[in-house]
């Protein structure tokens, strides 16, 4: 078979892709079939890492943090280079909303790596496209469709958590079905990738979708016409079964994976990593809670309320501290009346008592409760 390497794609590609739009001649670029040849762009083997023992006081901090909010709420911290993991209800599927953008940028980047598609390729997004809540795109599509790029929908749908950027790079990758066997080739554990956002979010209110709800305010009046009964088993129908439910722990083991390169090529690691630290969202959540000095490249994701009930809190992402020491948290809050600002403070106390940690080296441990997700 034909061999042929893709030439690495430098890190300024991708900011470069949010600048003026290719010409509207651009076609929009549908999926591709798997090459019947090999690209060189190697994705590292694993490496085996220490297993040590969790330091004692974050292990407790992080147990009283979830143990004592007043709702359903899972947190896990890996440590990436360091072997040890802390866990408090972090083996529950729980809801990840925009979390899931992970997985669908990492199944873009993957396609980049094994040469299916490159982040230059043209993309049209059309009004048939668009979705529903945050959509900065739609002010785009004038005309009827609006022509870019694919590093620019990615750019936009991790940085901005753009949901028509995702769902258009959702059904470029193939749909749901590819990104759930990337998750599966990866073994990525107990991850759940739903239908796309706007069949997720219209069975969560007690909808089906209907593309006329992507216009407006159409969606939320027709949320508001509904029996509050059918509203109220449908949420608690997403809360006891969610289509999009992952683990904290399987969560955190995949940045900690990607992290360490064993996810993606080097180029797309880098990117994947520079890209979710250019996030806008979320200043209140883990960003809140990091010492000075800290890193954080992380994704948001935040459900539907229905009175004072939200279903669906997050926030995940890779914490570097000035020595370098990397640190993967997932903090995802499932069920909860609590207000916004106390699932905040949840989320940045977790950030704040990782980032302020400045514990004795840790202990070799043969004996570490360390499970793989």
């Amino acid at each position: 078979m034909i061999k042929r390497l893709i030439a690495a794609l430098p890190l300024l590609a991708l900011a470069g892709c949010v600048g003026e739009p290719p010409s509207r001649t651009a076609r929009a670029m549908a999926p591709v079939p798997a090459p019947s040849y090999v690209v060189a762009v190697p994705v590292p083997k694993p490496r085996p890492l220490p297993v040590n023992r969790a330091p004692r006081g974050l292990d407790a901090s992080i147990q009283q943090m979830v143990r004592e909010f007043p709702g359903v709420a899972g947190v896990a911290v890996r440590a990436v280079d360091e072997g040890w993991t802390i866990q408090a209800g972090g083996r529950r599927l729980l809801p990840q909303q925009s979390v899931s953008k992970l997985w669908v940028a990492m199944t873009v980047l993957d396609q980049r790596d094994s040469g299916r598609l490159k982040l230059d390729d043209p993309v049209s997004v059309t009004a048939a496209d668009l979705t529903l809540f945050h959509q900065p795109i739609a002010s785009l599509v004038k005309g009827g469709q609006w022509n870019t790029t694919v590093g620019n929908l990615l750019f936009r749908a991790l940085t901005q958590s753009d949901n028509s950027a995702n769902d258009r790079l959702l059904t470029l990758v193939g749909g749901p079905s590819a990104v759930r066997a990337f998750i599966e080739r990866k073994q990525l554990g107990d991850i759940r990738f739903g239908p796309g956002e706007r069949h997720l979010q219209a069975k969560t209110a007690g909808l089906t979708w209907d593309q006329s709800m992507s216009v407006g305010n159409n969606f939320s009046i027709a949320r508001a016409r509904l029996d509050p009964a059918v509203r109220q088993a449908a949420m608690q129908a997403y809360i006891d079964n969610p289509p999009d439910g992952a683990a904290p722990l399987a969560i955190a083991d995949a940045l900690a994976r990607l992290a360490r390169g064993e996810l993606l090529s080097e180029t797309s690691t880098r990117l994947m990593v520079s890209t979710l630290e250019a996030s806008k969202t979320g200043r209140a959540r883990l960003k809140a809670g990091l010492a000075p000095g800290w890193t954080l490249a992380h994704k948001t994701g935040t459900g539907q309320e229905l009175g004072r009930r939200n279903a669906g809190f997050n926030d995940v992402g890779l914490l570097t501290a000035p020595d370098g020491r990397r640190y993967a948290v997932a903090v995802m809050i499932g069920d909860t009346t609590r207000p916004m600002r106390e699932r905040q403070q949840l989320i940045s106390a977790v950030a704040s008592t990782v980032s302020g940690y400045r514990g004795a080296p840790t202990i070799a441990a043969r004996d570490m409760d360390d499970p793989e997700s």
